[in-house]
């Protein structure tokens, strides 16, 4: 019986998909299921999958209902006990299940592992901005209230352990990094040091559309996180937003604006626009260029994501009120229903 489920959430992913979906087919270890959720695609995708031929497949067709709904669901529908997260546009490499079926088996009691990616389609530059270390090291970073940085198509769940932590929550564009805090604390986070994964950044994804909303929705998760050490009650989206908006450095996110159009220029072969992003990167933040530098070349370097937490305490007064624990996988209001958001589809990067 196989033990594991590669979970590929699908909307108008055409006309990425074939090469994403052969990259799995042809992976040198061929023992796993593959489950598709087709969240209401109005491209070519739902033909495409109907011409694949293979006993492994298996298709669910569901009205629209958004990313944070297929991934949920492909965590209840897996029949394995491991779901490999894999997305409509990426590649996965040809050992990529060999060696996570390695890792399951030495460490069968982790919550979830992961491994390095690189950019992708080839022409682009570096490795996506990744946090390594043991699982000891992890639990470390999320108790000094940051967040890890974790390429979500590289991830591998334990599927109960994922739903036990409370899944998926929030259609913020950063629905992996809130769980990925939630599982360090219980489970281990395991770290694959090998890039299995080569990641497709696009002018249509949500990520290059929707920085500075993503920038907010990155801090509000790292506020859950600090409310739960520090064991304070959170204020919903929409009510601690506008502080949070005061937390981010826009230079920061005028830089990464910069070096991501610079890595698909590369990978589009222009180079000449390339070298314009870039240059315009290394003026815009000279510090976060260096950071970024060091940390493409400095293997050891501890990487996180979010703002030093004590710069939350200044605001102390806007985004806290009284003292209540907040409990790993607690449900809080849903920030859409009381402020409209663009939401992440599947088959578009988070």
């Amino acid at each position: 019986m196989s033990r594991l489920t590669v979970g590929i959430p699908v909307f108008n992913a055409m006309p990425y998909l074939p090469e994403s979906l052969d990259s799995i087919l042809r992976q040198t270890h061929g023992d796993f299921e593959i489950l598709v959720v087709n969240d209401g695609s109005t491209d070519d995708s739902r033909e495409y999958l109907e011409t694949i031929r293979d006993r492994r497949l298996r298709v669910i067709h569901q009205p629209n209902q958004g990313i944070t709904a297929a991934l949920n669901r492909m965590l209840s529908e897996a029949t394995t006990p491991w779901l490999v997260r894999h997305d409509a546009d990426d590649v996965a490499y040809p050992h990529r299940i060999a060696r996570t079926v390695e890792f399951i088996e030495r460490y069968p009691e982790a919550g979830m592992f992961y491994s390095l990616a690189e950019y992708y389609p080839k022409g682009s530059v570096a490795q996506f901005r990744t946090t390594k270390g043991s699982p000891e090291d992890i639990r470390k970073l999320v108790l000094a209230g940051y967040l890890p940085a974790i390429c979500h198509p590289s991830v591998t769940l334990n599927a109960k352990r994922a739903l036990s932590a409370g899944g998926y929550r929030f259609n913020l564009h950063v629905e992996d990094i809130d769980l990925w805090w939630r599982l360090a604390l219980e489970h281990q986070v395991r770290f694959i040091p090998e890039v299995l994964v080569g990641f497709r950044q696009n002018l249509q994804s949500v990520s290059s559309t929707n920085l500075e909303l993503q920038a907010v929705n990155t801090l509000y998760i790292q506020y859950l996180l600090l409310s739960h050490l520090w064991k304070s009650e959170p204020l919903p989206y929409d009510a601690a937003r506008v502080a949070l908006a005061n937390l981010f450095d826009r230079r920061k996110l005028a830089f990464k604006t910069h070096i991501r159009a610079f890595n698909m220029a590369m990978g589009k072969g222009r180079r000449l626009d390339a070298l314009c992003h870039l240059s315009r990167a290394m003026t815009t933040s000279p510090v976060d260029f260096s950071r970024r530098f060091f940390d493409e070349v400095w293997h050891r370097r501890e990487i996180g994501l979010g703002e030093p937490p004590e710069s939350f305490l200044k605001h102390k007064a806007l985004l806290w009120s009284a003292p209540k624990a907040l409990k790993p996988g607690a449900i809080l209001p849903k920030p859409e229903d009381s402020f409209e958001l663009s939401v992440a589809q599947p088959g578009t990067k988070a």
